[in-house]
């Protein structure tokens, strides 16, 4: 079988702890029930695409940043990407913008 309704799950699993969500609250606001979250976070159920859209959008993550890097090599620079990103998405704007002047300080300070 394969590994990617495993991945999938854990990805889903990971944006909702990361939004603070329990699975009974994500399933409140994705319109499904709790015991399918829980199936889909195990990798029990290969998902439907309607249902995975509707976790999506309850996470307020696009189907892109669901299925980012998927197999990823930890060696490439999209993945390195998709790992600030990822990491990034879950912060309130104010955060984001912190974090951005703090990376421009970075650039700055290594480039001299």
């Amino acid at each position: 079988m394969s590994e990617l309704p495993r991945i999938i799950g854990e990805r889903i699993r990971t944006f909702r702890k990361e939004k603070g969500l329990s699975q009974e609250e994500l399933a409140d606001i994705a319109n499904l029930h709790a015991t399918y979250i829980g199936q889909l976070e195990r990798g029990e159920k290969n998902a439907t695409l309607e249902s995975i859209e509707k976790v999506a959008k309850a996470l307020e993550i696009s189907l892109e940043d669901l299925f980012r890097s998927i197999h990823p090599n930890p060696n490439s620079q999209e993945y390195t990407l998709s790992q600030i990103i990822t990491r990034l998405q879950t912060q309130s704007i104010e955060n984001q913008k912190i974090f951005l002047h703090l990376l421009e300080v970075l650039l700055e300070w290594k480039n001299r």
